[in-house]
This record gives structure tokens, sequence and C-alpha cells, in this order.
């Protein structure tokens, strides 16, 4: 048998079968990382500012995509309706590359646009309340920056009560609209890109998108693996055949020299 199994016809075999077996697992490692990026969140391409008009509305929830996104608008800021939301950090870099970890507070005024609506806009933090740093610029003024959905206020809501007047403690539209009554309020909020004079930036990031996994190259992988299994099985069926074969030829040569004393 080993002398069959090594006879040169089928060491060509074992080595052929090898090599299929190894392209084959490693195509199939192949497209199931494909199919594994495929599922990984990436941050999408980031394009000009959009108009804030055209991606947050009065009444409508801002939609998936808009979120992170760069918007531009145009208008007064009403500082009769600026308001702190408290015990916010800023994210930004400090001087040496370090998080500065300090709270402070957002600053958050409504800026009016030209229909008469309101986008809350948060121009930027800073580290106290007393206003220093807060001035609101006068005049027609443009803003840009990045789009975000209202936040939610259940689970601070016990400490927004005991506030100061003139601070929130969460950027709520639904909170928002019951302090500034009577107004058309836009959903959502803008944070400056840059910030309001000397204020600092707070951070916000692009839009992320959620890749969709790309189950046809799961599909090829498993595959490729079926394939190497029907090589396997190929090679066993061969060298089982020729093991039979070289048992067939040897055993009436055997029997031969046996029949001739018997004679």
């Amino acid at each position: 048998m080993l002398r069959t199994l090594f006879s040169p016809r089928l060491v060509g075999l074992h080595l052929l079968t090898v090599g299929v077996l190894v392209a084959f697992i490693l195509l199939g490692r192949w497209q199931l990382g494909v199919f594994q990026d495929s599922g990984r969140p990436r941050t999408s391409t980031d394009p000009a500012p959009a108009a804030v008009e055209t991606l947050s509305r009065v009444g409508a929830q801002i939609q998936g995509t808009a979120v992170g996104r760069r918007v531009s608008a145009e208008g007064v800021y009403d500082a009769a309706k600026q308001l702190l939301v408290a015990d916010r950090r800023p994210d930004v870099d400090a001087p040496g590359g370090n998080v500065s970890r300090d709270k402070g507070y957002w600053v958050l005024t409504p800026l009016r646009l030209s229909d008469g609506t309101l986008i809350p806009v948060v121009r930027g933090w800073t580290a106290t309340a007393d206003g220093a740093a807060a001035a609101v610029p006068q005049g027609k003024v443009s803003v840009t920056g990045r789009l975000r959905p209202q936040q939610s206020t259940d689970s601070v809501q016990g400490r927004a009560e005991g506030l100061p007047a003139g601070q929130v403690q969460t950027v709520s539209t639904g909170e928002l609209v019951n302090l500034w009554q009577g107004e058309k309020l836009r959903n959502g909020f803008v944070v400056a890109q840059p910030p309001s004079g000397a204020l600092a930036q707070v951070k916000v990031s692009p839009p992320i998108v959620g890749g969709e996994f790309t189950w046809r190259n799961l599909a090829y992988a498993a595959n490729w693996w079926i394939f190497a299994g029907f090589a396997v099985f190929m090679w066993f069926h061969f060298v089982r055949d020729a093991v039979r074969s070289d048992r067939d030829e040897a055993e009436p040569s055997k029997a031969a020299p046996e029949n001739v004393m018997e004679g």
C-alpha cells in the first residue's frame, strides 16, 4: 500500500490536491473578509454644506442620513432667548493633544432664518456661566456646522428641575418649544463650526453610515470551501481506486506459484 501511495503518479496527485486545497481555502477566507468588512460602520463622504432648511423642518423628525451632515444657515441670532446647556464637556483638543475633561456649558442661541423660523445653534463651549465669552453677534450672520437630532430629556429630568433660570439640561426640541413660546422651531440643532467668538469648539463627528452585509460574498466563501471538500473527496476516490487496482494485480501473481507446486 505504501508503495502505491508514494508512486510517481500518486505523488503528483497529492501535490496537486494540496495546492488546490490551499488555493480554495485562501479564496474562501478572502471572500469571508470582504463579507465582514462590508458590515462595518464607515464614515461617509462628507458632502458640501446643505442649506439647513432642506434637512431640518418644523414638526418633522430629522432623517437618519442627515445626522452629522454639514449645513449652512443665514439669519439673525435672538440674544434674548439664549440658553446655557449645563454639565457639558467641550470635547476639543487641548494644548499638548489632551482632551479637556472640565465640565462647563454649551451656549445655545436660536438663529432666526429668513422665513421667521428658529434653528437652535450650539455656538460653542464656555467654562463659566458669567456670559462674558458668550456675547451674541449682532446683525445678520452666516453659520456653518453639523446638524444633530434633538436630545432625550427622560434620563435628566430630575437634575433639570434644579437648574437656574436660563439653563437647560439637554437640547430638546419639545422643551425649547415651551421655553420659546409662539415661535416656529425647526427640529434638531446645529453645532457651529467654527465656534462663535471666544467660545471653544464643541466636537461633533461626521455622519457614520452602517455598512450593509454583502451576503453574496459569504456564499462565495462557502462555495470555495465546498470545492475544497470536493477536492479531498476526489483525492480519496482516486487513491482508493489506485490501491485496489494494485492489490488486485498483486493477488494473481501470488496465487500462480502455489498452483504450479500443486500440479
